[in-house]
């Protein structure tokens, strides 16, 4: 049947890596103008007719040349310069279900850095106290020591009996902490002096023995983690009322303004991103830069994904961009995302699914992305009422953010279906 406008039929083969969810593999004719919404009415029917069991209906979205469809059929594939005489495949994948609100965590003061670890979630603040809370909301305890606003914090390492966690702050000390979980006591075990300015970002080292800290003065540094480490010439425990400083074991020069983002790629690797425009790959072998990513824009704040070796960076002018580090030709941008109003602060990869990840902007908003889909989110994950200023997505359980509304919000990330693990780049997770 034509269509009115006249853009006539096009063919096409449907697919779906999700097998339960397959549909005969032959040649349909459809409206070239439909959209997501007729696709998925067109899938669920066949679903409906092919099935066994009786079927519920199952919300997807499409792929069309590595793309999600988010408009016309027909505009998407003028823009990608298909010709309609081809035969389309159009992959379909269930979408990934909207994560649920759950718990507001009230502070004093902006929020400035959060992460989470299993049910614990560790908050930093611009009252210069460090907070602990479950994930449920439970306030654990409040803890004082550094003289400015906190801005980053990460877990060393967590089990039921202790936890150690490294705070860094805006008085150019980085702090390393005990909890004692069952006495709910917390002690800093070493001061870490080496900065000139306030130190902006931090990062454990996947083997847990070191953390390299970015900050204002350009430097990243990399220190021990270790606790029973000798300290001032002791190797007895350190103690804070015993004066112990620790100083850096590596300091790495290279950045022209301020580090704003470090993350471990392994053991002996580093990413830096910086307001002077560029991304930097540190091999500590070498003690020097492996690789340079330049950029037209200052970085707040960039995500390396161990599972699929891209990059996502966050920005002043309200766009993420996606990066292939691996490219030798310099600022090669694999994809440019549009949808925040204001700037962007702070950006995470997902841990477990390769295409998904989370971004924080200065317009009081959280998105949920797949980096399929660069011209509109997944889902606006909505509730700060100010500034998003961090943003977590450690246990993929849930998804956390601090804003400059003094609240950390909580959105449970809910699974579609158990993934196939044997399926490489399945979106089902």
């Amino acid at each position: 049947m034509e269509a009115e406008n006249g853009e006539g039929q096009v063919q096409v083969h449907l697919k779906t890596k999700q097998e339960h969810y397959g549909v005969p593999d032959v040649p349909y004719s459809i409206d070239a103008t439909v959209t997501t919404t007729e696709l998925n009415t067109f899938v669920n029917t066949l679903l409906t007719q092919t099935s066994a069991d009786e079927h519920k209906t199952v919300e997807f979205d499409f792929l069309v040349f590595d793309e999600y469809l988010r408009g016309r059929l027909c505009d998407h594939l003028r823009e990608k310069a298909i010709s309609f005489e081809d035969a389309i495949e159009i992959e379909y994948v269930e979408r990934f279900p909207a994560p649920e609100p759950q718990d507001c965590l009230l502070h004093d003061d902006w929020v400035s850095a959060v992460k989470t670890s299993g049910k614990w979630v560790l908050t930093g603040c611009y009252d210069n106290t460090l907070n602990i809370w479950t994930i449920k909301g439970k306030h654990v305890l409040t803890i004082p020591g550094h003289s400015m606003p906190i801005k980053a914090v990460a877990w060393v390492s967590l089990d039921n009996e202790r936890g150690k966690f490294v705070s860094c702050s805006q008085d150019q000390t980085a702090m390393l902490w005990e909890w004692v979980v069952e006495t709910n006591s917390v002690e800093c075990v070493s001061v870490c002096k080496g900065h000139e300015r306030g130190i902006d970002c931090v990062d454990v080292s996947p083997d847990k023995e070191k953390f390299a800290t970015g900050s204002w003065d350009t430097m990243l540094k990399i220190w021990s983690s270790e606790i029973n480490e000798a300290v001032d010439g002791s190797s007895k425990k350190a103690k804070l009322d015993a004066g112990s400083t620790r100083t850096p074991k590596m300091t790495l020069q290279g950045h022209r303004e301020c580090i704003s983002a470090v993350q471990w790629m392994d053991n002996d690797t580093l990413l830096t991103s910086s307001w002077d425009h560029t991304m930097k790959v540190w091999d500590l072998n070498m003690e020097g830069i492996k690789t340079e990513i330049a950029t037209n824009k200052s970085i707040f704040d960039a995500s390396y994904s161990n599972l699929n070796r891209l990059i996502v960076t966050a920005s002043a002018d309200k766009n993420i961009r996606l990066y292939d580090p691996r490219t030798s030709q310099g600022s090669v941008v694999r994809n440019t995302y549009l949808g925040h109003q204001q700037w962007v602060e702070t950006i995470e990869w997902s841990t477990t699914d390769e295409y998904l990840f989370v971004s924080g902007s200065y317009d009081n908003q959280n998105k949920l992305w797949d980096c399929r889909s660069p011209k509109a989110p997944l889902y606006d994950l909505i509730g700060h009422g100010d500034k998003v200023l961090d943003i977590d997505w450690s246990n993929p359980k849930y998804i956390v953010s601090g804003g400059a509304d003094n609240t950390v919000r909580v959105y449970k990330s809910r699974k579609a279906v158990t993934s196939n693990s044997d399926t490489k780049m399945d979106t089902s997770k």
